[in-house]
C-alpha cells in the first residue's frame, strides 16, 4: 500500500492498529515531511512581498530544496513500511539512516528563514525545526535498534560515529533556531 496516496485518516488508523507497519519509522518520515512543508509554506508566504524582495533568489533556492525534501520524506513513509516488511536488516537500517541525513539537510533550511522569511510566520520556522529534530531523533532510534541486529562491528561503529556527528549538527541548528525565534517573538 502506498500511504502517500491515501488519506491521513487511513494512515493514522493503520498506524494505531495492531499492524506490524506502519510504525515509528514511517511516522518519523511523515513528521519530517510536515517540517519540510512548513518551510515551503513560509517561503511561499514570503515570495512576492516587497520587504523581502532582496532575498528572492535565496528564497527560491530554499523552496526548491524544501519541496524536493518534502517529496523524499513522503516517499520514505512508504519505503519504511516496505523495508520493515522485507525483514532484511540492511534495508531496515538504510531507510532511517537516509531519513536522519535528510532531516539535517532540511533543518539547515530553517536558520536563513529567521531573517529572510516572512516575520508573520516566524513561529512556523521554529515548528519546522522542532518537527525535523523529532524526526531525526526517531530515525536515530530506528538506526540504532537495527545496528544492534546487524552483526557487523566495523559498519556499526562507522554509522554510530556518523550519528554522533549528526546529533551535534541537529542540536546546534535547533538551538540556534529556537533561541533566535524566541528573541523575535518575545521582542
Amino acid at each position: 500500500m502506498k500511504y502517500k496516496t491515501q488519506s491521513l485518516t487511513k494512515y493514522l488508523n493503520d498506524l494505531s492498529a495492531k499492524l506490524p507497519a506502519p510504525g515509528g519509522g514511517s511516522a518519523a518520515a511523515l513528521n519530517a515531511a510536515l517540517g519540510a512543508s512548513l518551510i515551503s509554506m513560509v517561503v511561499n508566504y514570503t515570495l512576492g512581498k516587497p520587504k523581502y524582495s532582496v532575498f528572492t533568489k535565496e528564497l527560491k533556492s530554499i523552496l526548491k530544496q524544501s519541496e524536493k525534501l518534502r517529496k523524499q520524506f513522503l516517499d520514505l513513509v512508504d519505503l519504511d513500511v516496505l523495508a520493515y516488511q522485507s525483514k532484511e536488516i540492511k534495508k531496515a537500517l538504510a531507510v532511517p539512516l537516509r531519513l536522519a541525513r535528510l532531516c539535517i539537510s532540511a533543518a539547515g533550511l530553517c536558520p536563513p528563514l529567521i531573517k529572510k522569511g516572512n516575520i508573520n510566520l516566524i513561529s512556523d520556522v521554529a515548528v519546522a525545526a522542532v518537527f525535523l529534530e523529532a524526526a531525526f531523533a526517531a530515525a536515530c532510534f530506528n538506526v540504532e535498534i537495527n545496528l544492534k541486529c546487524l552483526g557487523n562491528v566495523r559498519l556499526t561503529q562507522g554509522i554510530s560515529k556518523e550519528l554522533q556527528q549528526l546529533r551535534k549538527i541537529m542540536l546546534k541548528i535547533r538551538k540556534h533556531t529556537e533561541d533566535s525565534v524566541g528573541k523575535i517573538i518575545k521582542g
